[in-house]
């Protein structure tokens, strides 16, 4: 006997091994749904900041679009593209000195 054929011997294993086992599936489908969700979600602000960059008329360096591209937190995206619509450099919208 391995320690995997253990919980299907008999019918109340069986029933609540595969009840645990579809629990788990649903709950990690949900995780990875709601992740991946978020995931889209950080990627279509960054392409707005830089949409609105370019409709401006800003020069975006490759340095500065793979800084916005590679941001995950929608609240600093969020903050940038609303600062992307009034900057006056596209230096302005990081807060950077120097």
């Amino acid at each position: 006997m391995t320690s995997t054929d253990w919980p299907v011997y008999t019918p109340w294993a069986r029933e609540h091994y595969g009840r645990g086992l579809q629990e788990g599936m649903a709950e990690g489908k949900a995780e990875g749904k709601a992740e991946g969700k978020v995931e889209g979600k950080a990627e279509e602000a960054a392409r707005s900041v830089l949409l609105v960059l370019d409709a401006r008329g800003f020069h975006v360096t490759e340095e500065t679009r793979a800084r916005i591209l590679s941001c995950t937190d929608l609240a600093q995206l969020e903050t940038w593209l609303t600062g992307a619509a009034t900057a006056q450099a596209v230096q302005d919208l990081f807060g950077d000195v120097g």
